[in-house]
């Protein structure tokens, strides 16, 4: 269908060799010489784009663009002006309009304009894609090789890009080659967890930044130096970080942009403790005996974050000023941030929120979420939504407008499950999809992660012979009663526990304020 342009300017008819141009380039053309007639065009007809002068009779060109917008709010408008004085721009630009040209243009000016409005999403389009094409070889050269911890970080890095790119272009043919690309990865991720994973726990020089060790070594040191923000995001996975970045980075500049690596199980029982505590879970067991709650204790598994914290930092000599707060609600949320004045004299703040982790809990029981969010693009949408209207953007206002350092990390992120494997435990086996623990496990070794000996990666167990073992890539646990029934209710639903990159790989980003 060939583009329709309505082109008001009141020397129209000097603008001739310009119409011609545009007409060779397969564009059709309506010519105005006043605002009054670019109006009543744009009433009555359809016009894909219009050009409006700034300086005609009559109406001005910023009165009909007022005017157009009201009858038309979607069409994009281009202004054209002699003047460059600043107010003009700013009228214009506040009515949305989609470019602002300077006279005298030339025939060029004009059609690069007109790319850029109406073919800008499909050459952006076409160059994603294309450039993906490229990185898709070298992503494959690069699982070809022997990664170490840290390039393994990168290439997920590379990854998340790549789905963020990709799925504004809407082209599902390289969406479907990336996903299986980030399968493959997965696979071999998963075995380089198997062969390494218990080493790095022993004191393996090339382990990487884990997240038991992760107050002490990273913020500890910051909070020594400056008043300090620590947002711990339940759940909160790589490219979740990367949607919300844009909004965050209006009030802060991002120093550093890091990836940590969880433990396992990654769950919040585990690695939330494992965080405050500055220890693993066997080794917070061991050393408080009364807060640690075991697989089978009823109840939260978490409530003791504060008294592990305090612990730590008592541990580490910190004497500063603190508070913790959790925040589970919305009107939690508003609470804290109505009562900030109470934080903003302490060295250190942590605030756990919990949406993200109740949103993929709600994903999984409720049938309204679930289509909200029923693909990985849709579940980063709607964390952003959440972010956009949550207290905890008002909340990091304040901190900014307080000059602190902000931290934002998370204990483990969450994975999309879509292939179930048979496991047969006894009645007190615990629930999750990804891990399970416990004695007299069935299953096949070839479909899982078995830790045999539990106290070799610091895990408490609840009997002589508990064993762990996790799921791996998409993979998530069923029993063999109601299996159709459970697998119909779990496939393509976010869990976490396991070993994925999605789960082990999380966001430590240190902000400071502008």
């Amino acid at each position: 269908m060939q583009t329709r342009i309505l082109w008001a300017d009141d020397e129209i008819e000097l603008l001739k060799p310009h119409i011609l141009f545009l007409e060779s380039k397969g564009y059709a053309v309506t010519p105005v010489n006043s605002g009054l007639d670019a109006v009543e065009k744009s009433a009555n007809e359809e016009f894909d784009v219009i050009f409006l002068d700034e300086n005609m009779p009559g109406i001005t060109g910023l009165e009909a663009l007022s005017q157009i917008k009201e009858q038309k709010p979607y069409v994009p408008v281009v202004m054209i002006t002699k003047s460059e004085e600043e107010y003009i721009m700013e009228e214009a630009i506040g009515s949305k309009i989609a470019d602002y040209l300077i006279k005298p243009v030339n025939p060029n000016q004009i059609l690069l304009s007109l790319k850029k409005i109406l073919d800008q999403t499909k050459l952006v389009s076409q160059k994603t894609s294309s450039s993906y094409q490229q990185e898709f070889r070298q992503l494959g050269m690069q699982l070809g090789g022997r990664l170490n911890a840290e390039e393994w970080a990168d290439l997920y890095k590379k990854i998340v890009y790549w789905e963020l790119e990709l799925q504004t272009t809407k082209d599902n043919r390289m969406l479907e080659i990336l996903n299986m690309q980030k399968k493959e990865a997965n696979s071999l991720f998963a075995k380089f967890i198997e062969r390494n994973y218990i080493d790095w726990l022993h004191g393996d020089s090339d382990a990487p930044q884990m997240i038991h060790t992760l107050f002490n070594k990273k913020i500890a040191p910051i909070t020594d130096q400056e008043k300090t923000y620590v947002l711990v995001i339940d759940n909160l996975r790589y490219d979740q970080w990367k949607m919300l970045q844009p909004m965050i980075t209006n009030y802060f500049s991002v120093e550093s942009d890091d990836i940590i690596y969880s433990i396992l199980p990654t769950a919040t029982h585990y690695a939330r403790n494992a965080f405050f505590a500055g220890l693993m879970p066997l080794e917070i067991e061991r050393k408080f005996p009364n807060l640690w709650a075991t697989e089978e204790d009823e109840g939260g598994k978490n409530l003791h974050e504060a008294d592990f914290l305090e612990a730590n930092l008592k541990r580490l000599g910190k004497n500063y000023k603190w508070s913790y707060n959790k925040i589970t609600t919305l009107n939690a949320g508003k609470k804290l941030v109505d009562n900030f004045n109470q934080l903003k004299d302490n060295q250190l703040n942590v605030i756990v929120y919990n949406f993200v982790d109740m949103l993929s809990h709600a994903r999984t029981e409720m049938e309204v979420i679930k289509e909200l969010a029923d693909n990985e693009a849709a579940y980063r949408s709607l964390t952003l939504s959440w972010f956009e209207h949550s207290p905890l953007q008002d909340m990091m206002k304040k901190i900014a407008s307080q000059k602190a350092k902000l931290v934002i990390t998370t204990d483990h992120g969450t994975v999309k499950v879509t292939n179930p494997v048979k496991i047969i435990g006894e009645r007190a086996t615990n629930t999750n999809l990804r891990y399970k623990t416990g004695r007299n496990l069935s299953y096949n070794e070839k479909e899982v992660f078995r830790i045999a000996k539990p106290e070799e990666a610091f895990l408490p167990k609840s009997s002589v012979s508990s064993e762990f073992v996790f799921t791996k890539e998409s993979d998530f646990f069923i029993y063999q009663n109601n299996y159709n029934k459970f697998v119909n209710f779990y496939a393509n639903t976010f869990q976490h526990g396991g070993v994925s990159l999605e789960e082990l790989l999380i966001p430590y980003i240190v902000l400071k304020a502008k």
